[in-house]
């Protein structure tokens, strides 16, 4: 009996065993569901490392350096990104501009064919592309090329488009007019070695800022682009534009990459790249030859990074005219890096009527070449040009202003071609606050000690300077006097 009892017990141990085996197994092969483990979050980087000249040792402007250093770090960054090529690339449809009744000759109404291109390139399931081919002159008059589109739709711009040279082929202006409109299109890329010839010389001679005796209208942009996102406009020449040659308005995510802007200094207008209502918008590698502002940021302007920029003729790189009207300007984190100008009527510029209100702030102008530039570097809050040259009136002083703070200019150097080579002249009611000066210097092109640079201020506040040549203005307010000057409704 003993002997039995001990076999049972026995058996019992091993069965038990077995079990626990088992079991153990089965534990350690339970799918990941039974029990989830969250892996570890990468969490966006906090990186401190900030290059030379974004640091400073001031509170407020030193954090606006940083945080717009790293936005603009990323700006830059995405520009230089292949973007990725649909899966199904390798089967996108070409429509030829030719192939669909476009003449080329320089002559003949090619609208038709454009639009004709650009319905069924919009409307291919498959990633389309506009072909305009080299070698042909294409007349079109206006036309608005809509989205939304059915997938990534490319314009290759290989020929040469041209306006029409007579008013009579225009639709009367009203509002601002436009002879090439990109709507509401997402992912679109326009690229080519091609040519938008404005026409624009009708336009400038019938312009009131030549002859004081017309009236004074707004002449056609050559190319626009509203409501659009993730946009890339890259190698094309534009020419000769009646006014604005490429226009930026309400878009998000735009890159402007090795672009050619030329017209002639004396054309009326012609800004070269104008950007408003729009974020994050890079201008990488631009040459600009035009009467007016080589670029211009208007306000609802938002993250925007331009560098390698040659400007010239023009008026300069401008912030603005922002509050014209009592309007409201809304301009933030803006930086021009890399930058060189020629005889331009201005260099670095922000500029704001008078009665207007919001803010232009976070602002920053580095590594600027100045050559033989009128006016180098200048903050104007009291801008103020005439709508009707005949009949010219002078701008009433008011008391509200658009605020202008957090503003760095850094490593400027090069000739002026008067001796202004540094205004800073702000507002009474909402002086100029957190203005930075470092590593400048400018020198009177051909001047000698009696005719060196020099620098003024009005109801300026520096927060820092140094290294600055003009020494900077003895009229300056540091920010130990701002309690003063400050309105208590600022904020």
């Amino acid at each position: 009996m003993a002997s039995r009892r001990t076999l049972i017990a026995s058996a019992c141990t091993l069965v038990v065993l077995l079990l626990l085996v088992v079991l153990g197994g089965a534990l350690a092969q339970a799918p990941a569901g039974t029990h989830k483990v969250s892996p570890p979050r990468r969490m966006l980087s906090t990186n401190t490392n900030v290059p030379a000249e974004s640091v400073h040792s001031y509170g407020a402007t030193a954090a606006f350096q940083q945080t717009s250093s790293s936005v603009h770090r990323k700006l830059a960054a995405a520009s230089s990104k292949v973007p990725k090529q649909p899966k199904n690339a390798q089967e996108s449809v070409v429509f030829d501009v030719g192939s669909l009744g476009a003449v080329g000759d320089g002559h003949s109404d090619d609208t038709k064919a454009f639009q004709s291109a650009w319905a069924k390139a919009c409307s291919s399931p498959k990633p389309a592309a506009l072909l305009v081919p080299a070698g042909k002159k294409f007349l079109v008059k206006e036309i608005v090329f809509a989205g939304p589109c059915k997938s990534q739709v490319t314009f290759k711009h290989d020929g040469t488009v041209v306006a029409p040279k007579d008013k009579a082929d225009w639709s009367k202006p009203q509002g601002y007019p436009h002879w090439i409109h990109f709507r509401n299109i997402d992912s679109l890329t326009v690229t080519g070695k091609g040519t938008l010839d404005g026409s624009g010389k009708v336009w400038w001679k019938n312009s009131c800022r030549i002859n004081k005796k017309l009236p004074c209208t707004h002449a056609p942009t050559t190319l626009i682009f509203s409501s659009c996102k993730h946009l890339k406009v890259e190698n094309i020449k534009l020419i000769n534009s009646p006014q604005f040659h490429l226009w930026i308005e309400s878009s998000h995510d735009v890159t402007l990459s090795r672009l050619t802007i030329a017209s002639p200094g004396n054309s009326p207008g012609t800004d070269g790249i104008h950007v408003a209502n729009s974020e994050d918008v890079r201008i990488i590698k631009a040459n600009i030859k035009s009467g007016d502002d080589c670029i211009s940021v208007e306000t609802g302007t938002k993250n925007l990074y331009a560098t390698k920029i040659e400007c010239g003729p023009g008026h300069g790189i401008s912030i603005g005219s922002l509050g014209d009207d009592n309007s409201k300007a809304q301009v933030s984190n803006i930086t021009i890096d890399n930058a060189h100008l020629t005889g331009t009527m201005f260099g670095a510029r922000i500029k704001s009527w008078q009665g207007g209100s919001g803010y232009a702030k976070d602002i920053k102008f580095l590594n600027l070449v100045m050559d033989n530039v009128k006016n180098p570097i200048i903050i104007d809050q009291n801008y103020c040009t005439m709508a009707d040259p005949a009949h010219p009136k002078p701008c009433k002083e008011q008391k509200a202003a658009v605020q202008f703070s957090n503003i760095l200019f850094k490593n400027i150097k090069g000739t002026s071609a008067t001796k202004d080579a540094i205004k800073l002249h702000c507002s009474k009611a909402f002086p100029c606050r957190d203005v930075v000066l470092q590593d400048i210097d400018l020198k009177v092109k051909g001047g000698g000690e009696k005719n060196a640079a020099t620098s003024t201020c009005e109801n300026a506040m520096l927060s820092k300077s140094s290294n600055v040549s003009p020494s900077p203005c003895t009229s300056a307010v540091t920010k130990d006097d701002k309690d003063d000057l400050i309105p208590q409704d600022y904020e």
